[in-house]
């Protein structure tokens, strides 16, 4: 990472634990809930970052990209996108746990086709998600969302991979070869 965005970013979060500083001294009780709430938010992502992480590290290690390019890569056609969609769909975990678990998918050979169909299916068309629904909304509502949301995942693949010209895809390929190397 350059130095100078990790400076501006630690200056922007001092920035903010100041003015949250200055506004509990005006609403006391706002800023003990607001420290309370960081506390847990803080807590519940330090339980499940690492653990991710070593995971992650040991697929990284482990699984070889010859394993995983020819069923999410560029030549995977359908089957991939249906892999794309079904890893998405069958995760647990919050969203942000998503983008490094993408990364190292797209470092081991998937296509950002697939990569952005399996952070929309993730964000999107997860199962216990699908289940709460039914049982709370109705089984009509939850299924026209979930096919709303199973065609906006595929267009939106699809757009990207559209939008993103073979020297975009080349430049985001070379920055995850390009992490990985160094």
């Amino acid at each position: 990472m350059d130095v100078r965005k990790a400076l501006k970013r630690w200056r922007t979060a001092m920035a903010s634990l100041f003015i949250a500083a200055v506004l509990s001294v005006a609403f006391p009780r706002a800023g003990r809930e607001a420290l309370s709430l960081l506390g847990m938010n803080v807590g519940t992502i330090l339980g499940i970052l690492p653990p991710v992480f070593v995971l992650l590290g040991l697929f990284d290690a482990w699984v070889p990209r010859e394993r995983v390019a020819p069923h999410l890569g560029e030549t995977s056609g359908l089957k991939g996108v249906i892999l794309a969609i079904l890893l998405g769909a069958s995760s647990a975990g919050p969203l942000y746990i998503a983008f490094p678990v993408a990364e190292v998918m797209i470092r081991k050979g998937t296509s950002l086709r697939n990569a952005f169909i399996f952070l929309g299916a993730w964000s999107t068309m997860r199962v216990p998600m699908i289940l709460f629904e039914i049982q709370n909304l109705g089984a009509i509502f939850a299924l026209s969302r979930y096919g709303a949301s199973l065609a906006g995942v595929l267009l939106m693949g699809a757009f990207m991979e559209r939008v993103l010209g073979p020297k975009d895809r080349e430049d985001i390929l070379a920055r995850f070869a390009e992490h990985r190397a160094g």
